[in-house]
């Protein structure tokens, strides 16, 4: 039986793919849980314009993620921490405090997984910070801490 995969099913099939499977793989598993539909004319047309507007969706996100990675790179933030002796600072500097920072001056709302921090900043001084917003952009920034007198 010739079917048409609505959603993606592992192992078998990617949403869009019209594969012929089992009879009874199709009747009883694949078309009950709409995961798959029978091929027609108008089944066929109805998921091509599903793909392309997915792929334009796709293509929009890519053209904001570029346009976010420009704005970011070589951006500078600062961030004023409580000092101890020797510059040591009360606490440390951790990629959520990066990115309540950064979300602050630049208007930019960065989930805190994104940012690459291999261990949280304990001493003042200025650090490049790279933020991965997908696989292959990776932006960098420069974080400057600057001391507080503790109170």
């Amino acid at each position: 039986m010739k079917v048409v995969f609505l959603e993606d099913v592992p192992s078998v099939a990617s949403s869009g793919d019209v594969k012929e499977v089992p009879d009874g793989y199709a009747r009883n598993f694949l078309i009950p849980r709409k995961l798959a539909a029978l091929v027609t004319p108008q089944m066929a047309s109805q998921v091509e314009s599903q793909l392309t507007s997915r792929a334009k969706k796709k293509t929009q996100a890519a053209e904001e993620i570029t346009k976010v990675a420009d704005r970011l790179n070589g951006s500078e933030i600062t961030i004023k921490a409580k000092v101890g002796t020797k510059d040591r600072l009360y606490g440390s500097i951790t990629s959520a405090d990066i990115a309540n920072e950064l979300s602050k001056t630049s208007g930019v709302a960065i989930d805190k997984r994104k940012i690459e921090l291999s261990e949280p900043i304990r001493e003042l001084g200025s650090y490049e910070v790279a933020i991965k917003l997908a696989k292959d952009i990776l932006p960098k920034i420069k974080v400057t801490v600057t001391g507080q007198e503790p109170d």
